[in-house]
């Protein structure tokens, strides 16, 4: 059922005043979004490993971003922050959560009705919508569900840990679900000895394929009106299981003892064992480069090019460490990729390796070509730069973001009312909060009865974006007024509390 975005005068007369040339004049909206994708991992990034040659080239024909920020450091809340335009101390999602509906893939804490989506704005300005991939915000009988959230199509994962493996016993088609392999492979195994061969953790169908096939559709069903298409591809997180041929194109010795590597990974740090491991997750962001590059050609072949907005980011940061030092979660090796180009902290961090990630924007015409942006920009950004792209209306619930619509014509970013923040409720609870070249970040909010959090943090992001050296203790005003604009604006939300925060206007 559609919410009431509009009154339903202004509907009307939106309605009747669309012409078939005005419609045709709104550009189509290409929404693409990796899965932990670290800042550094493409070569327009300064990435010298591994094959981006797609990605690169939009980068060169639009504009990149240097300080561009998810809404959340890890899956599902940064999902939120995306499709709602609000902040993490406004979201209704600020932690990976499941459902507990007692499925096996359970899909995760879902979003309300009442919650309004980019897709539903969009929707309703007469686009078709579609969303390929990964969602993360709620099970297909829930409210949470793509279809019910301004989705006309929907085609992926709607459960994040049904995505943990790339050949799953089923996809999820609209409310539906699919059986795509006969013999899944789980997501999670160890093999702590023996010898262990990729071919082995392979099976019928390849999630990835069937979900770039799916999106290629709706392009073409849908080339003759404006639409929207959300790209939230899988790649490249793990469970590491990318085509052998991308494996092959990269360099045996990465991986081999004798010669520096690193050797097999045997599943301890979580996922999948794999015998190449380096060259394997290099795979992975070819190959999701790859599904750019089909997605790009599509529209080119339907002449589409100059009337289509290209939007590439990520989710959070590369995935974090784990047990086993030598490895990161999954088998990932980041330092050998500087994955994080240098920045501090991982996927789950709100140090700058966890929540600053790529961001390219193409839109022939509009954006100079090969320009680029050192604004600090984050996700509750683009709900009003999307939606002011396509004409809309603004829902009446105000949002969090800036409108970047001049930024993109290479114009300065104005100044925030709302300060940039990440309430996140994972990972021991981190509050981190921006303004400007200040960054205030305070980790351990979720700690037990009788214990404190740790000490703020304070850092000077422009002259030290590696936050090597702490300020709090130099600038304690600062912190203050930060601590107490976040505190001010602050809702609680009940199924993701801090009984240490909620309804206090200090914390000490």
């Amino acid at each position: 059922m559609m919410k009431h975005l509009l009154t339903p005068i202004a509907t009307f007369l939106m309605a009747g005043a669309m012409s078939l040339t005005q419609a045709a004049e709104k550009p189509n909206i290409i929404f693409i979004l990796a899965d932990d994708l670290g800042h550094g991992e493409l070569g327009c990034y300064g990435q010298e490993k591994i094959k981006t040659p797609h990605i690169d080239q939009l980068a060169k024909e639009g504009m990149l971003f240097h300080q561009h920020y998810t809404g959340a450091p890890v899956c599902a809340p940064a999902r939120c922050v995306l499709m709602t335009g609000k902040h993490l101390a406004h979201a209704e999602i600020r932690g990976n959560r499941d459902s507990g509906n007692g499925r096996k893939f359970p899909g995760q804490w879902p979003i309300t009705d009442g919650a309004v989506t980019i897709a539903e704005v969009l929707k309703e300005a007469g686009y078709a919508t579609g969303a390929f991939g990964k969602w993360g915000l709620g099970p297909s009988d829930s409210s949470g569900s793509p279809n019910k959230q301004g989705f006309d199509r929907f085609y992926g994962y709607n459960c994040q840990r049904n995505a943990h493996s790339f050949y799953p016993p089923f996809l999820d088609s609209d409310e539906e679900e699919v059986t795509i392999n006969k013999k899944p492979i789980p997501g999670h195994l160890r093999k702590m000895e023996g010898p262990i061969d990729a071919n082995d953790y392979r099976a019928e169908m390849y999630s990835s394929d069937l979900v770039l096939e799916e999106s290629i559709k709706f392009i073409d069903k849908n080339k003759d009106k404006p639409f929207f298409l959300y790209l939230p591809f899988l790649e490249p997180h793990v469970a590491m299981q990318p085509p052998q041929e991308w494996i092959d194109k990269y360099p045996a010795e990465w991986d081999d003892p004798e010669q520096g590597g690193k050797g097999v990974y045997r599943g301890q740090n979580g996922y999948l064992p794999h015998d190449r491991p380096r060259a394997a997750y290099a795979a992975m962001v070819s190959d999701l480069d790859e599904h750019v590059g089909t997605v790009l050609a599509r529209i080119k072949k339907h002449g589409l090019e100059d009337n289509t907005v290209v939007i590439f980011t990520s989710d959070n940061g590369t995935t974090h460490q784990g047990g086993d030092p030598k490895f990161h979660i999954g088998g990932c090796d980041a330092e050998f990729f500087n994955a994080t180009a240098g920045l501090r902290g991982y996927k789950g961090s709100c140090y700058e390796g966890g929540i600053r990630i790529p961001a390219i924007v193409k839109w022939p015409g509009k954006i100079k070509a090969g320009s680029t942006n050192n604004e600090p920009t984050y996700f509750p950004d683009w709900f009003p730069t999307l939606v002011t792209m396509a004409g809309a209306e603004m829902p009446k619930e105000k949002l969090d973001g800036l409108d970047m619509n001049g930024v993109l014509a290479g114009k300065p970013l104005p100044k925030r009312e709302e300060l940039m923040i990440w309430d996140f409720h994972n990972y021991g609870g981190i509050i981190a909060i921006r303004d400007g070249k200040w960054k205030a970040l305070r980790r351990g909010l979720l700690a037990r009865k009788g214990k404190s959090p740790q000490p703020w943090e304070l850092y000077d992001i422009e002259s030290d974006p590696k936050e090597t050296k702490n300020l709090a203790q130099q600038y304690p005003e600062k912190v203050k007024r930060l601590e107490a604009f976040w505190l001010e604006t602050r809702t609680v939300e009940d199924d993701f509390k801090i009984p240490f925060v909620d309804g206090k206007k200090s914390l000490d």
